[in-house]
């Protein structure tokens, strides 16, 4: 980790350049592209129909921590979407397409990771959240299909 030194008068103030991601993310961020979509969704079991509209959608996503509790907006035109967790612990959920999974997040690295387990025999999936250059990418792989979206700090 690096630090850098600022000093005013009399005061110094020493701050990291590289942030952790439970600090990087919080806040909103506006859709900016996505490339494979389609092919991740239609690789986890989404039906066209929802498909068509969710690969037509710019959501805005805002992150918020509050001691060990995470929360993620989805806001849309198609679906507004919220999914509170504590790290480490598996959640039962309904995404955001319509899937039954149960999930777990967890820190590696500079990724915020996503753990999806589908139920009842749907698909399994890894989505990766992390900053680089500024901007929100988002990786999801389900059996080989990656799909990646880009957001930027509203």
């Amino acid at each position: 980790m690096s630090f850098s030194r600022i000093r005013l008068s009399s005061v110094t103030f020493l701050f990291s350049e590289d942030m952790p991601i439970q600090t990087d993310i919080v806040g909103k961020w506006n859709f900016v592209s996505s490339e494979n979509f389609d092919e991740y969704l239609k690789e986890v079991g989404v039906g066209y129909l929802v498909r068509t509209v969710a690969t037509k959608t710019k959501p805005t996503l805002e992150f918020a921590v509050k001691g060990d509790e995470w929360t993620m907006n989805s806001n849309s035109t198609f679906k507004n979407y919220t999914i509170t967790w504590k790290l480490g612990n598996a959640k039962d959920e309904k995404t955001a397409d319509g899937r039954d999974v149960s999930s777990v997040f967890n820190i590696e690295g500079d990724k915020l990771v996503q753990v999806e387990t589908g139920k009842g025999g749907g698909k399994d999936s890894r989505i990766e959240r992390y900053i680089e250059n500024g901007k929100l990418v988002i990786v999801c792989t389900s059996n080989g299909v990656k799909c990646t979206r880009v957001y930027e700090k509203a």
